[in-house]
């Protein structure tokens, strides 16, 4: 495991949560902590899954902005490199020496150009970014020769999602031209993410609607092979999508990053056989540790998770292992804890499993790594904030 290397330079309630060696009822609250068991257990499996099909996983560090996570990605999953959604974000990786870097949006803003221009010196490695405009070529090919560097381009294709990207295979071929002619940059492929899909609940209706995306990029695939331009990475794949796109035949590359923690939303979609998927297919990894502040009222605790710790734009959280207690309501400082037979007490531990792990993951500093009720790491949030 990496860990900070200096944990006497921290103080635990003024710097950091927890320290390793502590016990887990010691942490301060409200912080994240990782289950490390089911983390490597989510990494493993991941990972086994994309080796046996053939499949490159290039994982989304948007989920979890951590280096040592994405380390542990690469080490015990065999991930190849990063994706990340802003230049920040992908600068704070190639400062950790991370040598394939996918920025899998587009850089429009010409100082966050210059920038991304740079990091092939900085990493060391493949900077890769997504173009769905011609007008993009030429800033970016001016920005690469300016630095004495080299781009590689993805083409983004809308496959449903319905935010960047360019609909038909005319304007991929036109692009694809145009980066092909373009000096320092290198066509590498296509990003084909089927977004709007990957949290609805049916299987069958998440197959339905990546089938039409399928066909969408072997279309695009075929159009740029009839102009002498082929694809090396066919780029895309989400936690509820990746068994389609890796028996496609068409894909050769995942993007999937929520699997590794699993959060309250992604938890209620079903897999094939109509069960959760946090019931047997992934584990859940990433929770927000809180503590009962109160218990004036007789039928509900108050705990010290509120809005701040969290994000809600999907819902509660709900409490982990626990059906005779429930999270119900929450403002800046508070969350509300129905408790019905006043079995809590002041200073209780609940783990809270959030809606969503990728924004709640940014509003905290520090993962406190646990095993067997014992802290054995911590791991800074490393590019938090990163949104720039």
């Amino acid at each position: 495991m990496n860990a900070p290397a200096k944990f006497d330079d921290y103080e635990v309630g003024f710097d950091i949560p927890a320290v390793p060696g502590m016990d887990e009822k010691e942490i301060q609250t409200p912080c994240l902590i990782l289950d490390l068991d089911a983390l490597e257990y989510n990494i493993k499996k991941m990972g086994d899954y994309a080796k046996a099909h053939g499949m490159r996983h290039r994982a989304h560090g948007k989920m979890h902005k951590s280096v040592d996570v994405l380390k542990l990605q690469m080490e015990l999953g065999g991930a190849v490199g990063v994706c990340c959604q802003k230049v920040s974000e992908a600068e704070v990786f190639a400062r950790a020496g991370i040598k394939e870097i996918l920025v899998s949006n587009q850089v429009r803003d010409p100082a966050k150009i210059d920038r991304l221009a740079q990091l092939p010196k900085i990493s060391g490695g493949e900077i890769i970014v997504c173009v769905d405009d011609l007008a993009n070529i030429s800033d970016l090919s001016e920005a690469a020769q300016k630095h004495g560097t080299d781009l590689g381009v993805f083409i983004e294709i809308d496959c449903g999602a319905g935010r960047c990207g360019v609909t038909t295979t005319e304007a991929v071929v036109e692009i694809g031209k145009a980066v092909r002619d373009a000096h320092n940059l290198t066509f590498r492929g296509i990003q084909a993410y089927q977004g709007a899909m990957q949290h609805m609940d049916s299987f069958e209706d998440r197959q339905q609607k990546l089938d039409t995306a399928i066909a969408q990029v072997k279309d695009a695939v075929e159009g740029l092979r009839a102009e002498g331009i082929e694809c090396d990475l066919i780029s895309g794949g989400g936690t509820g999508s990746y068994y389609f796109e890796s028996n496609s035949g068409v894909y050769n590359e995942l993007q999937c990053g929520s699997y590794a923690f699993m959060d309250a939303d992604y938890g209620r979609i079903l897999d094939k056989d109509g069960k959760r998927i946090d019931d047997g297919e992934w584990k859940n990894a990433f929770f927000i540790l809180t503590s009962v502040m109160s218990h004036a009222k007789e039928d509900k605790a108050i705990v010290d998770a509120g809005l701040k710790a969290q994000s809600m734009d999907s819902g509660l959280p709900f409490i982990y292992g626990r059906d005779d207690v429930e999270y119900v309501k929450c403002s800046d400082e508070h969350g509300v804890v129905a408790d019905p037979k006043g079995v809590l007490k002041v200073n209780d531990k609940l783990k809270l499993v959030p809606g969503h792990c990728d924004p709640t993951a940014n509003v905290h500093d520090w993962y406190v790594g646990v095993r067997n009720g014992k802290v054995e790491t911590v791991w800074p949030v490393s590019a938090r904030g990163k949104a720039y």
